[in-house]
C-alpha cells in the first residue's frame, strides 16, 4: 500500500486518501458527482480535467485525463445536473496566444466519460473562473481584445450545445474605447462572483469586493464595491455570502511568493446595507514559519456553498497555500475563530504545500488541490 503524504499540522482534519493523479498533480477546482470527482488542472503537464473515482476515498483511482490544446489551460470547472463546465484559457500567463480560449460544455450524463458537445469562443484569451449552479446563465471572468485585464461574462446556456454570450461587465476604463482613464500602476479585472438569489457577489482584484443585483435577462447591475486601505495590490479573490446573515467572507488571492507584497487577509464584510458595505473583522492569520517556506502563503479560495455540498452560514474552509488547509468559525463575526486544519508535507521536488481549491461534500468528506505537483487530498473530520 503506498504511504500517505505525513502531516506538518493537523487539527480537527486527518487524511483520508491521497492521489497524484498519476503523476500530474497541478490540481486546480474540483466537482464531485456521486462516486466520481471532476478535478481541473493548472497545464503544466498537458492535461485539462482528471475524472477520479472517488468510490473507496482511502483509494482514489484516475479514470480519464482531457488534454488541452496548445498554450490552453482549463484548471476551472462546474458542474449542475449532466452537464459539466469547463474553461479554455491562455497558459502560461503572458505567453503567446492560446490554441483554444473559450467555455467548453461536456454531457456527463456517463459520468466516468464526459462527452463535449458545446463551445462558445472568446475573441481573446479565454475564460478564467466560472460560477453556474444549474439554470440558463452562467457567471465568468474572460480576457477578450480591447479590453484590459479580466471582466465579467454572462453566458446564456438555453441551449447548452450553442452556448451564447449574454452580456459583459468590466470596470469603467477597461475597455479601450472608454473614456475613464484608470491609474497606470492597477491590477484592475474581476476574478468572478458567486451568486445567491438575485444578487452576486465577487472579487475584483484592486477594486476589492463588489456586490451586483442580477436583471431579468441575467445582467448584471453594479450596487457597491469596497477596497482595502493598505494600499498595494490587494488581488481579491472570492465573496461568500453567509446565508442570511448578511455577511460575506471575502479573500484576497497571496500571488506574490515569500510574503511580498501587500497584505492579503479574509475579511467579514457587513452587507446589510449593501450600497454601503463594511468590514466588520477579519480571520485570524496562521502563525508560524510560513513565509521562510517558500512559494506561496495566503488565503485563496474558499468552500463555496455549492448547491448539494456541505452547506453552513458560519463554517468556512480557506485554502491558505503554503499553510494547508484552514477552518474557520464567524459564529461571532467580531470574533473569528479557526477550529482546524490540515497542512501536508511538501511533495517530493516541491519547496512546500500549495493547497488551491476546496469542496466539502454533504457528507463532509473534504477534496483539497495543490497547485504544482501534489495532486488530490481527501480530509475527514475528526
Amino acid at each position: 500500500m503506498t504511504r500517505l503524504p505525513g502531516a506538518l499540522e493537523a487539527r480537527g482534519l486527518e487524511l483520508v486518501g491521497h492521489s497524484d493523479l498519476g503523476g500530474r498533480g497541478d490540481g486546480m477546482q474540483i466537482m464531485r458527482s456521486g462516486d466520481v470527482v471532476y478535478v481541473g488542472h493548472m497545464g503544466d503537464f498537458g492535461v485539462g480535467t482528471s475524472v477520479v473515482d472517488v468510490s473507496n476515498p482511502a483509494h482514489p483511482r484516475v479514470l480519464r485525463q482531457i488534454p488541452v490544446p496548445r498554450g490552453t489551460h482549463s484548471h476551472k470547472v462546474q458542474l449542475a445536473g449532466d452537464l459539466l463546465l469547463a474553461n479554455h484559457e491562455q497558459y502560461p500567463y503572458r505567453v503567446g496566444v492560446p490554441e483554444s480560449s473559450g467555455l467548453v460544455v461536456y454531457d456527463v450524463s456517463q459520468a466516468t466519460a464526459p462527452k463535449r458537445i458545446g463551445f462558445l469562443s472568446i475573441d481573446g484569451l479565454g475564460v478564467h473562473r466560472i460560477w453556474w449552479a444549474g439554470g440558463r446563465y452562467a457567471y465568468m471572468s474572460a480576457r477578450e481584445n480591447g479590453i484590459r485585464n479580466r471582466f465579467l461574462i454572462v453566458v446564456d446556456l438555453a441551449d447548452p450545445t450553442r452556448p451564447r454570450l449574454a452580456s459583459r461587465w468590466w470596470w469603467p476604463g477597461q475597455a479601450e474605447r472608454d473614456s475613464v482613464a484608470l491609474p497606470g500602476d492597477n491590477d484592475i479585472g474581476a476574478h468572478h462572483v458567486i451568486v445567491q438569489g438575485d444578487r452576486a457577489y465577487g472579487g475584483y482584484f484592486d477594486k476589492g469586493v463588489v456586490v451586483y443585483a442580477i436583471r431579468k435577462d441575467g445582467s448584471l447591475d453594479l450596487i457597491s464595491s469596497l477596497s482595502w486601505p493598505e494600499g498595494g495590490h490587494s488581488h481579491t479573490h472570492t465573496a461568500l455570502p453567509l446565508g442570511s446573515r448578511s455577511l460575506l467572507a471575502v479573500t484576497d488571492e497571496a500571488i506574490e511568493p515569500n510574503c511580498d507584497g501587500a497584505p492579503k487577509n479574509v475579511h467579514l464584510v457587513d452587507i446589510s446595507d449593501e450600497r454601503h458595505p463594511r468590514e466588520i473583522s477579519r480571520f485570524p492569520v496562521p502563525v508560524g514559519d510560513y513565509c521562510g517556506r517558500g512559494l506561496r502563503f495566503g488565503p485563496h479560495n474558499v468552500h463555496e456553498n455549492r448547491p448539494g455540498t456541505f452547506q453552513s452560514d458560519r463554517i468556512v474552509y480557506v485554502t491558505y497555500f503554503n499553510a494547508g488547509l484552514r477552518v474557520y468559525d464567524t459564529s461571532d463575526p467580531l470574533q473569528v475563530r479557526e477550529i482546524a486544519c490540515y497542512v501536508p508535507e511538501a511533495p517530493p521536488g516541491q519547496p512546500a504545500i500549495q493547497f488551491n481549491d476546496v469542496l466539502v461534500t454533504s457528507d463532509r468528506l473534504v477534496f483539497v488541490t495543490d497547485r504544482v505537483r501534489g495532486g488530490l487530498y481527501i480530509l475527514r473530520h475528526v
